[in-house]
């Protein structure tokens, strides 16, 4: 059984996933007073890029976490991840 698994954004109640997207934003240094609508515009855009499979939501069993990710930073995850394993630092 993997540690990892997607969720689908439509299994999310709207303030959930809102929630995870402003995270997203600001983990990833947004600047939130880039668009005409600050924050909210900027969840907007990222609800359209889940929609369009440029981002993915995962959650993580073992730690109970759950965070929006690029496609890039899932590969790169999976990548460092499976690097850990085959070293024993798991």
């Amino acid at each position: 059984m993997s540690r990892f698994i997607e969720v689908p954004a439509r299994m999310l109640p709207s303030e959930t996933l809102a929630a995870l997207l402003e995270t997203f934003v600001t983990r990833q240094g947004y600047d939130t007073t880039d668009t005409q609508s600050g924050m909210q515009g900027w969840v907007t855009d990222l609800k359209q890029q889940l929609e369009q499979g440029d981002l993915i939501i995962a959650h993580d069993l073992e730690l109970e976490m759950t965070e929006v990710m690029t496609l890039e930073q899932w590969r790169r995850f999976g990548r460092d991840l499976a690097d850990d394993e085959e070293e024993g630092d798991y």
